[in-house]
């Protein structure tokens, strides 16, 4: 393992310490505290409160049209999913969070894949808001009625002076997958590519033999998603 690799794995390992801390307290007296306290103790237990796309997303116009908008993240919500500064959801279109809950061994720590999954999120935030205030640019793919407000998006960041997509980073750490639509379709066949990479070198929950995969009795289970 490289040094960046080696560091990063740490920052990981502090996080997940630092999440499993937060959960077993009372949440803060403030509403962005109580929501994303509410959402990750369920998440936690293997629950993802988030709900699915009502409509297809259009996904074209990450390729075709970025209109980039200006994100600030009040904390994960999820593995793949955070609370804006203005009480916004913002699921990642991309990307899926594992919301197993078996024990898996993960940077010498013994925890569930669900919060290493939070925990990836809660890290790869905080590294993408790092040089800007915890803001960064997302584009907006589509919008679910009702409330709370829920957006789906892919964000993006900077990272060694090139833009790298927040989706793609964490399958790439092996802290999530490749979401998929109801069909078992990869929403981006590219990140699928990345899923299957992390998968072959064994890459972060991927070291571990045994955990369930989001897109089996999960994916059943949600026949409504596009």
């Amino acid at each position: 393992m490289n040094p960046g690799a080696r560091r990063h794995t740490r920052l990981l390992f502090c996080t997940i310490a630092c999440t499993l801390n937060a959960l077993a307290l009372a949440a803060e007296d403030d509403a962005a505290s109580r929501i994303v306290s509410h959402y990750q103790k369920a998440y936690a237990e293997g629950r993802d409160l988030i709900p699915v796309p009502q409509k297809a997303l259009d996904t074209s116009s990450v390729a075709e049209r970025l209109d980039l908008e200006a994100t600030t993240s009040e904390g994960a919500l999820t593995g793949s999913a955070f609370l804006t500064s203005d009480g916004t959801i913002v699921k990642l279109a991309g990307t899926q969070g594992c919301l197993s809950i078996e024990p898996v061994e993960f940077a010498g720590l013994r925890s569930t894949c669900a919060m290493v999954s939070l925990a990836g999120l809660t890290s790869t935030l905080g590294e993408a808001g790092a040089a800007a205030g915890n803001t960064f640019p997302c584009h907006f793919l589509g919008q679910n009625e009702g409330s709370p407000t829920v957006r789906f998006a892919e964000c993006f960041f900077i990272k060694d002076g090139a833009a790298q997509s927040l989706s793609e980073v964490l399958i790439a750490r092996g802290l999530a997958f490749a979401a998929r639509d109801r069909a078992g379709r990869a929403i981006f066949a590219d990140y699928a590519q990345t899923e299957v990479s992390a998968k072959r070198m064994k890459t972060g929950i991927w070291a571990n033999a045994h955990f369930n995969h989001p897109y089996g009795e999960r994916y059943r289970a949600n026949p409504s998603m596009n």
